[in-house]
């Protein structure tokens, strides 16, 4: 019986995406592995392309970013089979969450060792996501932030859209609801993460993980604009739970009512609006990583 390959989306328009396909290829061929390659351009549904195509495959290998993952997140988790994770986006932070290298055949030898470890899944309105869905800054920054100015700036891109954003966001009125509470604020973002990294390399939480059960829920409820520029070590780290004006949750669901509708992001792509439910659906993917480091045992 011949061996089963594996399925390859390649999203075209990544930054890196149309040169490296011959590479991947022949990197996986000569590890004694068949595998056969579909094309993504544009807004490729890739979760129909999983459903079209993953029957009879060893695993899914998705070569592109976060937005390229979230499209295939529906067939992803209906198809049962392993994703393979080839990072090509501009930030990568599912990637980066997993502890998963940047360099092209180092993530494949991730994916060809087999090794596998089970994730969570965060949903909003029935769309799944792997990073962090949010509502305010971050959704105005992903209309902002054009597929041109990726291609050209890179991470560097999201730093220029920001400061731009920055200069136009306003607070707004938000009902916050999780198990036993209930929050009405004044808020610029809203933010609820199952993965640990989002927007470039920021942190939802200082222990956030894909596999805890969890959705990880802050609140910016900055008096001053200027509190952003202190705010922003803190939010690499995951640390600003520590700011008195930053609300920090834990639950397994969040629902979320603004006066209007307002558009809500999910790994960098607008998904659904206000009013929003979000879930966390845990143990739904089987990914290729490497091996989680244990706890030493010496003193």
């Amino acid at each position: 019986m011949p061996d089963r390959p594996y399925l390859l989306l390649v999203n075209s328009k990544a930054r890196s995406g149309s040169r490296v396909v011959r590479q991947i290829e022949e990197y996986v061929t000569a590890a004694g592995k068949q595998v056969v390659t579909v094309r993504l351009s544009g807004n490729t549904d890739a979760s129909a392309v999983v459903d079209a195509q993953g029957k009879g495959k060893r695993a899914i290998l998705i070569a592109g970013g976060d937005g390229t993952l979230n499209r295939a997140a529906r067939g992803l988790m209906a198809c049962g089979l392993p994703l393979g994770v080839i990072p090509l986006g501009t930030a990568n932070d599912f990637a980066r969450t997993m502890g998963l290298p940047t360099k092209l055949e180092e993530a494949l030898d991730v994916i060809l060792a087999g090794e596998t470890r089970t994730v969570d899944l965060g949903e909003v309105n029935g769309h799944p996501y792997f990073n962090v869905a949010s509502v305010g800054f971050s959704a105005m920054l992903a209309k902002e932030l054009t597929y041109e100015a990726k291609q050209r700036w890179g991470v560097l891109g999201y730093a220029l859209a920001a400061a731009r954003v920055l200069m136009k966001a306003r607070p707004f009125s938000v009902t916050l609801m999780i198990p036993g509470q209930v929050h009405h604020v004044r808020t610029l973002q809203v933010a609820v993460g199952n993965g640990a990294y989002y927007g470039g390399g920021m942190k939802v939480a200082a222990d956030a993980a894909p596999d805890d059960g969890a959705l990880d829920t802050y609140s910016l409820e900055l008096a001053h604009m200027s509190e952003m520029l202190a705010l922003g070590p803190m939010l690499k780290t995951g640390t600003h739970d520590y700011w008195p004006n930053v609300r920090s949750l834990r639950s397994s669901t969040v629902e979320l009512y603004t006066r209007v509708p307002m558009p809500v992001n999910a790994d960098g792509e607008l998904v659904t609006q206000t009013p929003a439910v979000f879930k966390v659906r845990e143990k739904a993917l089987k990914v290729f990583a490497p091996p989680v480091a244990k706890p030493s045992l010496r003193k």
